[in-house]
């Protein structure tokens, strides 16, 4: 690994790399959901856009490795905008039979960056070095901070609407007049209570059992792409780096596959309930689980046992495809279903959501080599799928208790305000 080599540290201080970065990408939340609900969300992402920048813009000129390591994890922190936010600013704009479908389109794009990633930097540091990957993000992030700032508009409208008389209708704001980061200040928001009301949404079933659900099924994708790349380095694949992000293109091609099963499905499944009831429930949205439920585990012991038995590359590929399509279309679900729950309080729930997403995938990162060195990948993989099956079992009684869930977790916390 370059980064070894140039910084002479060992392959625990190079997962930290990796680990602190993803710790922050699910803590940073915390510092931006209470920002978003006293600004609003356009300040909010051009704060975190600039953050994200000067982030790699450090990391690329690093000198030591303190100093990378805490350009890295800044940038996590700017990143993390990109999670909690963005799945509220939906629920604000589409309504409950189209909020599935747009989502997916933000889940595609994770799952993108999360699998050809690998891919799109082994090539960058193989032609121009280690800083250029660093750089290129700096470059790109700086790109969509003028696009966030001349195009992206405030959704988050708190001034009550007034009927005005014929003859005083205001003028209708202009292209100007949204640039202006003031439009979506709310002067009631409360940065500590939004806080504090993160925390305590941490306490409801269906916010934690989305976060663990969502955390395992991206530390398996942590786990496979770490045996990967030790598995198919040695005989008898003896891989370059750039064929090792190649293989990534399975998982890629199993994410654009799930873009009907995890987004236009529960969207009918959300029309028809809609049709049958005038407030539909949002668990319904959980029935769409059952096809990446089937796929997601018996693709993590595919992989898990041709990797085992070396066999050709084709198996674990389609393994790792498989577990993508279950990921991408899982997690929108799940995260939908937990916006549907907690709408008006979409942002403060996600971000538990993500940190104990991150919190799994940070942990698996730094301890996954070495659980796969102890046990053997058979067996790993074998647990990890046993786990998915343990995690999904609790859909069902989330699906049948949900009213009374629902009604109970309205009792206390955030909820409680607005019954």
């Amino acid at each position: 690994m370059p980064l070894r080599k140039h910084f002479h540290i060992d392959a625990t201080d190079a997962t930290l790399l990796v680990g602190l970065n993803v710790l922050m990408f699910g803590v940073g939340n915390v510092v931006w959901v209470p920002l978003m609900r006293v600004l609003g969300k356009r300040p909010v992402y051009l704060m975190a856009l600039t953050v994200l920048t000067v982030a790699n813009i450090w990391s690329a000129f690093a000198q030591t490795w303190g100093s990378l390591l805490g350009g890295r994890m800044l940038s996590g922190v700017g990143a993390a905008c990109a999670d909690a936010t963005v799945p509220s600013l939906v629920a604000e704009m589409f309504y409950f039979d189209q909020r599935g479908h747009c989502m997916m389109f933000f889940h595609v794009a994770l799952a993108s960056g999360l699998f050809l990633g690998p891919l799109i930097n082994a090539y960058i540091v193989g032609a121009y070095g280690w800083r250029w990957s660093c750089g290129f993000i700096a470059i790109f992030s700086g790109v969509l901070l003028v696009c966030t700032f001349l195009l992206v508009r405030e959704t988050q409208y708190t001034r009550p609407r007034i009927q005005h008389p014929e003859d005083e209708v205001p003028e209708k704001r202009s292209f100007v007049g949204w640039l202006s980061p003031t439009v979506g200040y709310n002067p009631q928001g409360h940065f500590l209570r939004t806080f504090w009301d993160i925390l305590r949404m941490a306490t409801y079933p269906p916010v934690c059992w989305a976060g663990i659900l969502i955390g395992c099924f991206v530390g398996w994708t942590i786990v496979i792409q770490i045996a990967t790349t030790q598995t198919f380095t040695k005989s008898p694949y003896n891989w370059t780096t750039g064929t090792i992000g190649l293989f990534s293109l399975s998982a890629f091609i199993g994410a654009l596959l799930s873009f009907y099963f995890g987004g236009r499905l529960i969207d009918l499944i959300a029309t028809r309930a809609r049709q049958r009831a005038s407030h539909p429930r949002p668990e319904i949205r959980l029935v769409a689980l059952i096809i990446p439920a089937i796929i997601g585990p018996l693709g993590v012991i595919t992989y898990g046992q041709c990797v085992a038995h070396k066999t050709t590359w084709v198996g674990p590929a389609f393994g790792f495809g498989m577990h993508a399509f279950a990921l991408t279309a899982l997690s929108n679900v799940v995260v939908t279903y937990v916006v549907d729950c907690y709408q008006a309080f979409a942002g403060e729930a996600l971000v538990i959501v993500f940190v104990i997403r991150n919190v799994i995938a940070c942990v698996l990162s730094m301890y996954s080599s070495d659980w796969i060195a102890e046990q053997g990948a058979s067996i790993v993989f074998g647990e990890m799928a046993a786990i998915q099956y343990f995690l999904l079992l609790f859909a069902v009684p989330l699906y049948f208790c949900g009213p009374a869930l629902l009604k109970f977790t309205s009792g206390y916390g955030p909820m409680r305000r607005i019954g």
